[in-house]
């Protein structure tokens, strides 16, 4: 009898996507542990206690306890979903854009400067407003719309004397005047599965930042966008935040490695926790191969 796969699902707070996906893998009978990464350690030198599960699933709130962890898990040959190197790629603005840039998927116009003298030049060359970001960062926080000089040398300066090294590089976007709304496409192996239009009266639309759900078509313009963003920074489970630019079109603007859908499951309909458990499978089983 072929032997079933075991699982493990590393999270930090068991919100509603994890207990959507909890629930998916206890109704499908699949054998899996609950990996709280606020509890475990790992013994470098023993591998073993891990070697048991056929892939883990990271779904870890902090970003760096994810990283570090599907580091150490695909060392030791561990499949995770998704990988250390997706998570390197897409918890950096500057590894994504990067990404993104090579295989000519369309983004805002960034730059990228190390001194508030030089960013300051890069504004003013890209002119009025701008958003600053920082490198590594999540559920729209942090973000600081430029509006004038005197915004610019102020938050550049603040910046600077924060001192640390995140804030000593400045990542410089465009402003773009979005339609109120920006789109959230989520991909399960390089295939768009729903999408919707995150509407906001505020420039940052994040759900998490108070933003509303609603059903976006999934349009062929669209899904190849999507599609070849999400083949750019290595595929898996992501979700791809796309603008609507009103002299370009589409552009990617994020890339998100651990997605939510706590607002999409509903508006779209569609099963995703369903589908991210048919994708984590395949990938234990070994007919997916992420390493």
């Amino acid at each position: 009898m072929k032997k079933q796969p075991k699982i493990g699902v590393l999270y930090s707070r068991v919100r509603v996507e994890e207990k959507w996906i909890f629930a998916v893998l206890e109704q499908l009978g699949i054998d899996y542990d609950r990996l709280d990464d606020r509890i475990f350690s790992f013994d470098m030198n023993n591998p073993e206690p891990w070697l048991k599960y056929d892939a883990v699933l990271e779904r870890s709130i902090s970003y760096a306890r994810g990283l570090y962890s599907t580091r150490v898990l695909n060392a030791w040959g561990i499949p995770t979903v998704n990988t250390a190197k997706v998570a390197e790629v897409c918890g950096n603005k500057l590894a994504t854009v990067t990404a993104l840039s090579s295989a000519n998927v369309p983004q805002p116009e960034t730059r990228v400067a190390y001194t508030p003298a030089s960013a300051l030049t890069a504004i003013e060359e890209m002119g009025y407003p701008v958003v600053l970001k920082p490198m590594v960062g999540s559920w729209g926080r942090l973000l600081a719309k430029i509006n004038d000089r005197d915004a610019a040398e102020a938050v550049l300066e603040h910046k600077a004397v924060l001192g640390s090294y995140e804030h000593s590089i400045f990542y410089i976007q465009e402003f773009i005047n979005k339609p109120g709304r920006d789109i959230r496409v989520l991909v399960v192996n390089d295939e768009p599965i729903a999408a919707m239009y995150r509407h906001s009266p505020h420039w940052i639309t994040n759900t998490a930042r108070g933003g509303s759900g609603e059903i976006c078509p999934l349009t062929p313009e669209l899904v190849k966008i999507s599609r070849d963003a999400a083949i750019a920074v290595g595929g898996g489970l992501l979700a791809v935040d796309v603008i609507e630019h009103p002299d370009h079109g589409y552009q990617v603007n994020e890339i998100n490695h651990t997605m939510e859908f706590h607002t999409a499951a509903p508006t779209t309909g569609v099963d995703i926790p369903s589908l991210i458990v048919d994708y984590l499978m395949k990938v234990a089983r070994g007919e997916i191969q992420v390493l």
